[in-house]
């Protein structure tokens, strides 16, 4: 029997140096989850029988983030796993380097597609977009309102400095070929609280208000807020069609302060192409393309489990569900208890070093102990059958 005895000690030990030897040639492996070796006797009728690997438990365990500055590269903080679809099947990882295929698809090494919440592969299908004309703009100044009066007798001129207060290149609008044609804003004080104002494109005025007033109480713009711009196809001179956008000036301020552009915004653009993604700490997947526009195209769909032990590993950074593991719980990134997403940060692996060179030593003296008493019982036994 002390043969076996220690015979079981031998395959536990090894056991455990397999373990330990399978955390140290992965402690480079992103995402990678170091594995314990736990054992437990053998009893027959109160007699011990030796012991054996009970289970080889997993330590899900946070690695130490890392930064890497590629924006493809994401690392949870805190709980949750990404989730890939290949071959129709499921698989989850705390992985997070990912490249994208010819097709627009977000993959892994191993061509796994990451998913949404409703288990659907994330994929850009739009890499260009075609030119928008601009219908609306917003143009937000403030209006010193300590400006001096004007009213020119033959009413306002571009071409004559005396005839407007403030002149400036307010921004640009886009024609129907995505043209890009700068416009700029005259503003002439007419009286105590009341301003004219002039938009004028490609040297044209294209829309005027003869009647914005300012509430002298609070400085706020309450009349003449919408000027309605028009631009004929001669104007523009690219052989667009004619343009018509309303200027939206209702957050516009009459303030003692200098004259200021504080924003402006339009829905127009030209064309573009695709020029790479941003994801944001919620997962969501922003593409952004050369004209400067950006879009949602899909949010990354993350998982979490009640019992993330249970989860069998199955190589290539995945591991699959189980019973034991429980079915996967969908949700979004910083939602509940799933982490929020680090964009240009991979999660390095959570073996520890130090502790696992320790573990091999003792794993190492209890190989050699049961070896020698294997090799003790050998020479009793040798000794008892040269009796005489």
């Amino acid at each position: 029997m002390g043969f076996s005895q220690s015979l079981s000690g031998v395959n536990a030990a090894s056991s455990q140096l397999d373990t330990i030897g399978n955390n140290i040639s992965n402690s480079q492996t992103v995402g990678f989850k170091s594995s314990a070796t736990q054992f437990a006797d053998i009893y027959a009728n109160s007699q011990g029988l030796g012991t054996r690997v009970s289970d080889t438990v997993q330590n899900f365990a946070t690695g130490s983030l890392e930064t890497t500055g590629r924006s493809l590269d994401l690392a949870i903080a805190g709980e949750g796993f990404f989730q890939f679809s290949q071959n129709e099947q499921m698989g989850y990882s705390r992985n997070g380097q990912l490249t994208m295929s010819a097709d627009g698809y977000f993959e892994n090494a191993q061509g796994a597609r990451l998913t949404d919440q409703q288990g659907e592969p994330l994929q850009i299908t739009e890499f260009s977009q075609g030119s928008q004309v601009t219908t609306g703009v917003q143009s937000e100044f403030n209006l010193d309102a300590e400006a001096e009066t004007i009213n020119p007798p033959g009413g306002f001129d571009q071409n004559d400095s005396d005839t407007y207060n403030y002149v400036t290149n307010a921004g640009t609008v886009y024609d129907s070929l995505g043209v890009a044609h700068d416009m700029s804003m005259y503003y002439t004080k007419t009286g105590d609280n009341a301003w004219e104002a002039n938009a004028v494109v490609e040297g044209e005025v294209v829309g005027t208000s003869t009647d914005m007033e300012f509430d002298p109480s609070s400085g706020a713009l309450t009349n003449g807020g919408v000027i309605t711009a028009t631009v004929p196809t001669a104007t523009l001179g690219t052989g667009a069609a004619d343009m018509t956008f309303d200027i939206n000036l209702e957050d516009n301020t009459q303030y003692g302060s200098d004259f200021e552009l504080r924003n402006f915004s339009q829905d127009g653009n030209t064309s573009g192409t695709f020029v790479g993604v941003d994801i944001t700490e919620s997962g969501e997947i922003m593409a952004n393309y050369s004209n400067g526009n950006s879009g949602e195209v899909g949010t990354i769909g993350m998982a979490t489990f009640r019992n993330p032990e249970g989860l069998t590993p199955e190589g290539d950074n995945l591991w699959t569900a189980t019973e034991e593991s429980g079915a996967a719980l969908l949700g979004q990134a910083g939602a509940g208890q799933i982490g929020s997403l680090e964009s240009g940060t991979v999660e390095a692996s959570n073996v520890d070093l130090t502790q696992e060179l320790v573990d091999m030593i003792i794993a190492q003296r209890n190989f050699q102990a049961n070896n020698n008493a294997i090799q003790t019982q050998s020479d009793i036994l040798e000794t008892v059958t040269n009796l005489r």
